[in-house]
């Protein structure tokens, strides 16, 4: 089953990309789809503005809500956020995100890689400072102070939202392209260079500047879903984190994108997932 776990995980991102983005007749246009279902948010990062998505994403949903904050408060996205978290934790990470499954393609190139260690793992902090700065402190002390809305990571940094929206809407509006200012290019710029990083460190975004992904992490050791370690059989050998790609300390923490990749190399069966832990302990009580 641990085996056949990488290939059914694929499977799911790219299930949830296209669900994501069912529209596909908005890339003919290109236009952006307006109906009923943008009023709500999926669970990943998906650019609102990509011609094909049906859906807003939570992590712009949330700035838009902090920069109105002077008029009314951001329950619902407050709330949608908390229940993914507590249902979901960072599985959307490792399922349910497109540009992570973008990520991991590139990943694939041949090429000398980026080895995890000291260096990354202080790295990984700083998509704290990213969801601090650009998610709320900057669309919220603006939305206080003048009720401007000013999504800043979305404007000035989310290489998704270059990535699926900001690219196909120019490439089919030459009015857009003859708009376009620095602000543009340097949000091309910083997608070249996210795009080429993740060729060399394994899901780069996601590891040091995802936003989104550092407000699913707290939820890592509460959610309902996820993989987490039997101190019972585990005998402390080490080989899930030096199998995994990521910067985790133990299996199911902050750091932990949930793919569960690192079962397959538990020799003693401790990596497991949470709601089969709770079985198994049920069966060995009754």
């Amino acid at each position: 089953m641990a085996e056949r776990l990488p290939f059914r995980r694929k499977c799911i991102q790219l299930a949830a990309a296209l669900l994501y983005n069912a529209n596909l007749k908005g890339f003919a246009g290109p236009s952006i789809y307006q109906g009923r279902l943008k009023g709500l948010c999926v669970p990943g990062l998906n650019c609102y503005s990509c011609p094909g998505a049906v859906a807003a994403c939570p992590l712009g949903a949330l700035q838009n809500a902090l920069s109105s904050v002077r008029y009314r408060l951001p329950l619902y996205i407050f709330g949608l956020l908390l229940l993914f978290g507590l249902l979901l934790g960072r599985v959307i990470c490792g399922f349910l995100c497109p540009f992570g499954l973008v990520q991991e393609l590139l990943y694939k190139v041949p090429g000398p890689k980026l080895k995890k260690g000291r260096l990354t793992r202080s790295l990984s902090r700083f998509k704290y400072v990213v969801l601090a700065v650009f998610a709320i402190g900057v669309p919220l002390f603006l939305g206080l102070a003048n009720g401007m809305p000013v999504p800043a990571f979305c404007k000035y940094i989310c290489p998704a939202g270059t990535l699926e929206g900001g690219l196909p809407l120019m490439a089919g509006d030459p009015q857009l392209r003859a708009l376009a200012g620095g602000l543009f290019q340097w949000k091309v710029a910083l997608l070249c260079l996210i795009l080429v990083s993740a060729a060399f460190a394994y899901r780069s975004f996601c590891r040091f500047l995802c936003p989104l992904g550092a407000i699913y992490s707290l939820f890592s050791r509460i959610s309902i879903l996820g993989i987490q370690v039997d101190g019972e059989a585990c005998t402390g050998c080490g080989a899930c984190v030096r199998h995994c790609k990521l910067d985790v300390r133990r299996p199911g923490d902050g750091e932990c994108i949930q793919c569960g990749e690192c079962r397959a190399v538990c020799k003693h069966g401790a990596i497991c997932q949470k709601n089969r832990r709770k079985e198994k302990m049920k069966h060995e009580t009754a």
